[in-house]
């Protein structure tokens, strides 16, 4: 009768294979995959936003915004305390003209609180 190898030793190979050569990161999300192409129109929406709300707000207020994102349609802007962003909600509102007219019209703009980390 063979003797095999009792079922909860291990055998030495761990069933993964290795590539040829390692590839960049950058390399790997340059690929056009739909999750990740979303990801990276997501990001640059996101920048656009963040940039655009830092050269039009009084920079007392633009210190203490901490993200902008938008979606379908509508604006949430992101201030790092209840007190910041209830200042931030009255500076945009004064800003509504020109949030129509920048890169693509907002329906709504929400303020929210997100701490830095």
């Amino acid at each position: 009768m063979p003797k095999f190898p009792p079922s909860h030793k291990r055998t030495g190979s761990t069933g993964i294979t290795k590539s040829a050569a390692p590839r960049a990161l950058g390399d790997l999300l340059a690929r056009a995959t739909p999750v990740l192409s979303q990801i990276r129109d997501q990001k640059t929406r996101q920048d656009y936003w963040q940039s655009w709300l830092v050269e039009q707000l009084p920079s007392e207020l633009s210190a203490h915004l901490t993200g902008a994102v938008e979606r379908d349609g509508s604006l949430t802007v992101f201030a790092d305390s209840a007190a910041w962003a209830a200042r931030l909600r009255y500076a945009l509102s004064e800003l509504k003209p020109a949030l129509e007219r920048a890169r693509r019209p907002v329906g709504t703009v929400t303020v929210r609180v997100l701490p830095r980390r």
